[in-house]
């Protein structure tokens, strides 16, 4: 299988492009940027810094990919970014390399769709099968989990974690963690109920959902402190799986969580 690099294109002589690559016309990729199989970049696409992407990608037009973070103590260290398989990443997007402060890599997993000029901040994590409308912004060291989807003009704040198969509504300002499997809104995002529809897509069962429904109840709806809410849920969690999920958050929050 051949390469496919519109004459236009400029792509450095130390750039490794893998079999079945396709480059459109002024598009430019730099000397420390690695391409996997049967991915595709749009014309006047720019991917440069210390990125590598996987396979089945495909980059539209005007994405700026693997630039200098938006951050002033960033001094040309060789951070990275790390973007995995079949992730399809539209028109004008911005993901920024790491930086040694942090974790010194922007992660982006296998199977997002990320919509146009998305911008994801140096040393995010963003993990797989997630949606992201247009115009979210995410700050540096987010964390968003697995199955979240987040609505148009989300803004997420720097140090936030997006537990899994939780969904942000559009215009939503995320300045504490969310909780796994919780749907929020609001200029400061509430918890306003869990994603019931999306986990019934994803395959879980009627009392799996009502498990999760009872342990949203007693964190937000029981009028119990965040400590004996936290120490209930992890109980119930020994004999209901689905529940590890927010045992695992509990555990690794920083920020504080939506209330």
């Amino acid at each position: 299988m051949t390469k496919n690099i519109h004459p236009t294109a400029i792509v450095d002589k130390n750039a490794i492009l893998h079999d079945g690559v396709s480059v459109g016309a002024y598009a430019i990729i730099g000397a420390n940027v690695e391409i996997g199989e049967n991915t595709q970049i749009m014309h006047h696409a720019s991917i440069s810094g210390h990125t590598t992407i996987g396979q089945n990608n495909t980059i539209y037009q005007f994405a700026s990919l693997g630039e200098a973070p938006q951050d002033k103590k960033y001094n040309n260290e060789p951070t990275r970014l790390v973007i995995g398989d079949n992730n399809t990443i539209r028109e004008g997007c911005t993901l920024n390399i790491g930086t040694v402060q942090g974790v010194g890599v922007t992660t982006v997993g296998n199977n997002n769709w990320i919509m146009a000029y998305v911008h994801i901040a140096h040393d995010c994590l963003v993990g797989n099968n997630i949606i992201i409308a247009n115009n979210v912004a995410l700050a540096g060291h987010v964390t968003i989990k697995d199955w979240v989807i987040l609505g148009g003009a989300v803004a997420v704040h720097q140090f936030c974690v997006i537990g899994e198969h939780s969904m942000m509504a559009a215009i939503t300002g995320v300045i504490q963690d969310v909780p796994p499997y919780v749907m929020a809104f609001g200029y400061r995002a509430e918890p306003k109920g869990i994603n019931a529809e999306g986990l019934k897509r994803r395959g879980f069962t009627t009392q799996q959902i009502d498990n999760i429904k009872n342990a949203y109840r007693i964190l937000y709806r029981n009028d119990l402190f965040f400590a004996d809410a936290k120490n209930l849920i992890t109980d119930l969690a020994k004999y209901q799986p689905e529940l590890d999920l927010f045992v695992k958050f509990f555990n690794e929050s920083t920020r504080g969580v939506i209330r």
